[in-house]
């Protein structure tokens, strides 16, 4: 995107990326349907950003939601919105997205190498001119390009293989950039489940629950909808939607407790009523089953979350079934998660995301320190940085008025 915007300006642009083909992540993205942004208003869009929306608002406001669409439909390509609010291209790939892209910013003049991985020099020279020499290691051997601006955009530290490796955070600290550590986002937890339920009931969806965890701040945080348990733990869109407060209870204190509603369209006061109704002859299992909706893999979570003899108590199983506490460990490792937190602090970047400690070099993406849930917002905010960092690097670039 920085490209786009700056070949747009007359200017000549070199893309260089580390991988045989450019875009590997973005088409990861779009693996299970490329969901490119969201229809949701404005408001409430920003304040998916949280702790960074201040900072990421007036990129948004000036490249967002609408401003995307318009530019995929430019591409040729229409978007439709799907029934949650998420905005997918009609075919719901990014491969045809991509294609389209790449042959409008060759069109432009716009340079692509590929196999190029950047070493991590950004070398000033002042004679005769400021411009900055990078070195890449290339299959061919070390190759050196002279630019007179820069833009990084290098991703967080998932995926690794697809190029993102967080390789760039000791260069950039070495040359005084301050940056937070990359961290686990829209990510899985382990758990620590017992063999009977890992090899039982791994890959089960559990569906239809509130989920709810505090957050340092003591605000709790809710959100409706499904997950999965794995082998080692808990995954998926309901639990990516709470990572950020989770993994920051377990930075702060060792663990986190998440908060399951396994019967939310009944109260407890109904599920008390319900559990407490005579069982005769019936086991547990089936008296839940017929009387609150509970079985399978929800039966499960709470025979491992609930001390046995709570079973025989009317009230703790019905305040079990309404609140079940499941405690988590750690999250899940960087290098297997969605996206990152952390990354360049906005503090270390003037408006126009160039670098203080390396003015002429700006930085986009995800490397950049801010998280946000899936649903659009991760992908629009990374073009909309883009957009921002190649609108800086044009103004660096004009030349000086007498």
């Amino acid at each position: 995107m920085a490209a786009e915007v700056i070949a747009a300006g007359g200017v000549q642009v070199d893309v260089y990326d580390a991988m045989p083909s450019v875009g590997r992540k973005f088409l990861m993205a779009g693996k299970g349907g490329m969901n490119i942004t969201h229809s949701e208003p404005i408001e409430p869009f920003l304040a998916r950003y949280a702790e960074r929306r201040a900072q990421l608002e007036p990129l948004i406001r000036s490249f967002g939601p609408q401003q995307l669409r318009d530019w995929i439909h430019a591409l040729g390509i229409d978007t439709f919105i799907g029934s949650s609010g998420r905005v997918f291209p009609t075919d719901m790939k990014a491969a045809p997205l991509l294609r389209a892209w790449l042959h409008r910013l060759r069109e432009a003049g716009v340079g692509i190498h590929v196999r190029h991985r950047w070493l991590g020099s950004v070398e000033t020279q002042d004679e005769p001119a400021r411009r900055f020499a990078l070195g890449f290691a290339t299959s061919d051997g070390e190759r050196h390009i002279e630019a007179d601006a820069v833009v990084l955009a290098l991703g967080g530290a998932s995926w690794a293989r697809l190029g993102s490796d967080g390789a760039w955070v000791p260069w950039l600290q070495q040359r005084g950039v301050d940056i937070a550590p990359l961290q686990a986002a829209n990510c899985g937890f382990d758990a620590g489940w017992s063999t009977h339920l890992r090899e039982r009931f791994a890959g089960e969806a559990v569906k239809a629950v509130i989920a709810s965890c505090v957050d340092l701040d003591g605000k709790r945080h809710t959100r409706q909808g499904d997950f999965v348990v794995t082998e080692s733990g808990v995954e998926g869109g309901l639990i990516y939607a709470l990572s950020a407060p989770l993994r920051e209870q377990i930075n702060a204190h060792g663990g986190a407790t998440l908060i399951l509603d396994l019967a939310p369209g009944k109260d407890l006061a109904r599920v008390t009523a319900e559990v407490a109704h005579p069982r005769g002859s019936r086991s547990m299992s089936s008296h839940l089953q017929s009387r609150v909706g509970i079985k399978g893999v929800k039966m499960a979570l709470l025979r491992e979350c609930l001390p046995a003899e709570d079973f025989a108590d009317a009230s703790k199983l019905a305040a079990a079934i309404k609140a079940l506490p499941v405690k988590l460990l750690a999250p899940r490792p960087i290098d297997e998660v969605i996206s990152t937190a952390g990354g360049v602090r906005f503090e270390a970047l003037d408006d126009q995301l160039m670098l203080s400690a390396l003015p002429g070099v700006f930085c986009a993406g995800e490397m950049l320190d801010w998280e946000a849930p899936t649903g659009g917002y991760l992908l629009t905010a990374c073009f909309a940085s883009g957009h921002r960092a190649g609108e800086g690097a044009l103004e660096f670039l004009k030349p000086e008025k007498p």
